[in-house]
């Protein structure tokens, strides 16, 4: 099935939402915007996350994906993201997302 204009404009809401030194996965987003599956989420943010904090989603592992770890990892230091030999501790800095009724 095709994603919809509105459930790109559900991920892109949600990533903007995270809020400086906190992070999501991409499972979160998913489960926020009620998608089936994280790739979803990361096909939208490889084709429309350029103005988004990008660098705030991770995956479930708290590993950043290779080609973009140290510019990651250094962005998320900045802001005060705890990252521990590559990994960003995601016990401690997990955005939860609110639930909507």
């Amino acid at each position: 099935m095709a994603t919809t204009d509105a459930q790109i404009e559900r991920v892109r809401a949600l990533v903007a939402a995270i809020p400086a030194g906190r992070v999501a996965t991409y499972g979160d987003i998913a489960c926020a915007a009620g998608l089936s599956t994280p790739r979803t989420v990361g096909w939208i943010m490889r084709t429309d996350s350029a103005d988004l904090p990008w660098h705030r989603v991770l995956g479930a592992s708290g590993r950043p994906s290779p080609h973009l770890a140290a510019r990651q990892l250094r962005l998320l230091a900045e802001e005060g993201v705890p990252v521990t030999d590559g990994r960003v501790d995601l016990r401690a800095a997990r955005h939860h997302f609110a639930v909507e009724p």
